[in-house]
């Protein structure tokens, strides 16, 4: 088995949950990229945004995600929802491992998720209607649907829970492995 697990999607597709549970069954130690650059810069993702910028944002979580592929430790990896869409992140996560799965989530559970969480996403704090949520989650996986797809495993994941999620990713390492 390839020694790193990479899980992307859009936010509150169930990336972290999957991870953590993946990770336990596996043996593997498991790694949420915005925890990472939390720790590392000792603020939230949320402050981070406010002082630098989304852009600024996204050169921090770069440089953080770039030093956990070079670790090559035996992890699963979550990323945040826009991670695979900045610079080439994509393509050098995919020449690190050929283990990265899109979790794909029906937008409309995307929205009724998201929408009882938004004030703790700083792409989402200022939505205050369904309809507008609506409309910028459809908008962002249009422009990331592509992004999404470059992940070698794509998981439909519709309502599965977390264990069936785990179950379907752990068939599919088992249809990878020599």
């Amino acid at each position: 088995m390839t020694s790193l697990i990479v899980l992307l999607g859009y936010m509150g597709c169930g990336k972290t949950k999957v991870g953590k549970k993946l990770s336990k069954k596996i043996g593997a130690k498991f790694i949420d990229l915005d925890s990472e650059i939390e720790d590392y810069h000792s603020k939230t993702i949320n402050q981070i945004f406010e002082e630098s910028g989304e852009i600024g944002f996204r050169q921090i979580e770069r440089k953080i995600l770039m030093s956990i592929l070079d670790k090559n430790e035996f992890s699963v990896l979550s990323l945040g929802g826009g991670t695979p869409c900045y610079f080439d992140n994509m393509e050098i996560i995919n020449k690190k491992t050929n283990l990265t799965f899109f979790l794909n989530l029906d937008s409309q559970i995307l929205v009724e998720r998201l929408f009882t969480r938004r004030e703790k996403r700083p792409l989402l704090a200022s939505i205050n209607k369904k309809s507008e949520m609506k409309d910028y989650v459809n908008k962002h996986l249009f422009e990331r649907k592509n992004y999404y797809l470059k992940a070698t495993h794509i998981i439909n994941l519709r309502e599965k829970n977390v264990r069936d999620t785990c179950d379907k990713i752990l068939s599919l390492l088992e249809k990878d492995s020599p």
